[in-house]
């Protein structure tokens, strides 16, 4: 069963056996249906790197498996999306922006389970159809006093790993980060 709610934010835990989550637009991946298909689209990172230009997908890459909560937040022309000062407060790092071309939907999941299909386990988060920018905000949740129960576990209302922002592109905003890896590299 996939996590829906309305149009301006979704929450919810999402695992990835293969190191990478994925924000994509599900009408893309129609053709993908089973492992075959899926590794002729998204096998090698060069694959990838062709699904992210082409704004089908953006990766929220964490660096190894495991569950993520992530929170994607969509904004408005009027009113784009933010981070709270909560998140703010424990933001480790944000993407460039990333280009994602929405035919009315976003799922986020681990990059197994890019399909054409809303999977078990996968948010789908509603997107007008258009052009977008989206930014990926890594979270460190386990600083906040009190977010973490005796055995380290998130409790109810603690902050997520990562939250997605996804805002309408500017008009001849053309500069979109490519790379599989979400995040630029420390320096030093």
């Amino acid at each position: 069963m996939t996590a829906q709610q309305p149009l301006d934010e979704v929450t919810a835990t999402v695992a990835t056996d293969a190191g990478m989550l994925v924000l994509w637009d599900p009408q893309r991946f129609e053709a993908v249906v089973d492992y075959d298909t899926w590794e002729d689209e998204l096998l090698e990172d060069e694959d990838i790197v062709r699904h992210i230009q082409a704004g089908s997908l953006v990766p929220l890459n964490a660096g190894g498996d495991g569950a993520f909560a992530v929170q994607i937040r969509s904004g408005t022309a009027a009113a784009p999306a933010a981070l709270t000062e909560r998140e703010t407060a424990h933001q480790l790092v944000a993407s460039q922006p990333y280009l994602f071309v929405s035919r009315g939907r976003a799922l986020v999941g681990g990059i197994e389970d890019v399909s054409g299909d809303a999977s078990d386990g996968v948010i789908e988060h509603p997107v007008p159809e258009g052009r977008y920018a989206v930014v990926v905000h890594l979270i460190d949740w386990q600083a906040e006093a009190g977010s973490q129960d005796a055995a380290g576990r998130p409790v109810p209302g603690a902050l997520p790993d990562f939250v997605v922002l996804i805002d309408l592109a500017q008009p001849g905003q053309g500069a979109f980060r490519t790379a599989v890896n979400t995040f630029e590299a420390p320096n030093g």
